[in-house]
């Protein structure tokens, strides 16, 4: 970590209001938002992922928009990327504003990380993978919980690929939620103030059940008939998240519009409480609860912070 590498880093569950209080603080410190979000990355994935619309935006919307949705992307290829975007804020005088709930990306970015060997083809992974197809990916899931209970808690049973990588851990003699231990214990790469926003359970799970109900009326399904009819599978990566594979799934005849609906919001909100249990087991994050605080509330509270323990400002 070298002097000047102060980064600030919004984070938080679903629907929290992270987006717009990035955007706000950026907006103050004349600086772009870095998205830290594995599906924002994907062109076309607009609506179900919530991505800001460009006309919204108040300062350029970076790591949005870098991969196509069948392509395969790697969260080291996202640290990389992501690590040039803030380089270049930095160089610049200024200071970078992370923002996303995907926890494993901002710390490959803002933390020294080792990632698990594992390669694509291996005789051991094809037979996991092959599972998945006959199995189902909460049939998987289910047998790493079986296995290791521990790891499969802090799984999302539609992670098909790290469910396989934690079953092949097992086979190699260790396990995954070792190894997750240790993503909360690293060197760090920046200098990173790291936020959380956070409400009452029943406000947020209200939040989501709406936001969703929005996507809905913002023309998810369209997207997603578009994307399908470009390539686009429950197999994939893409494919695999919340909103789009209820509705592809829904597409196929799986389920009707208003069961995937429904399990859009369930997964949710699930989702919701996994990405506060990851960001919980990091002690360096500061938390604001948006029931005692609007948003520009947060947004101060940042800046004065910032300002007091000292940071880089400037213009775009």
């Amino acid at each position: 970590m070298s002097c000047g590498s102060r980064v600030i880093c919004i984070v938080g569950p679903t629907a929290s209001g992270k987006s717009a209080l990035a955007d706000l603080v950026a907006s103050e410190l004349g600086s772009p938002v870095i998205s830290v979000d594995a599906m924002q990355v994907y062109r076309g994935m607009d609506v179900g992922t919530a991505k800001t619309p460009v006309s919204e935006r108040r300062v350029p919307l970076l790591m949005v928009d870098v991969a196509d949705p069948c392509e395969d992307y790697s969260v080291r290829l996202f640290r990389d990327e992501a690590r040039r975007c803030v380089d270049g804020v930095l160089a610049s005088g200024r200071t970078p504003v992370l923002c996303g709930g995907t926890g494993l990306y901002l710390n490959a970015v803002i933390d020294e990380m080792e990632f698990p060997s594992g390669e694509r083809g291996d005789e051991r992974r094809e037979r996991y993978e092959r599972l998945a197809s006959e199995l189902g990916a909460e049939g998987l899931h289910a047998l790493l919980a079986e296995r290791d209970p521990e790891s499969a808690e802090i799984i999302h049973p539609h992670n098909v690929r790290r469910v396989v990588r934690a079953l092949e851990m097992l086979d190699e003699g260790s396990s995954y939620a070792r190894h997750h231990e240790g993503l909360h214990k690293r060197a760090a790469h920046y200098d990173a103030m790291i936020w959380g926003l956070t409400m009452g359970r029943e406000r947020l799970y209200a939040r989501i059940d709406s936001r969703v109900d929005k996507m809905m009326e913002d023309g998810l399904l369209d997207e997603v008939k578009g994307l399908a009819a470009r390539g686009l599978t429950v197999d994939s990566t893409a494919g695999q998240a919340i909103g789009y594979k209820e509705l592809l799934e829904a597409l196929e005849g799986r389920s009707s519009l208003e069961e995937a609906v429904e399990l859009i919001k369930r997964r949710s909100r699930r989702y919701a409480k996994r990405q506060l249990s990851w960001f919980r087991h990091d002690g360096r994050v500061r938390w604001i609860d948006l029931d005692d605080a609007t948003l520009e509330d947060a947004r101060d509270q940042i800046l004065d912070s910032l300002g007091r323990e000292g940071g880089a400002h400037g213009t775009l």
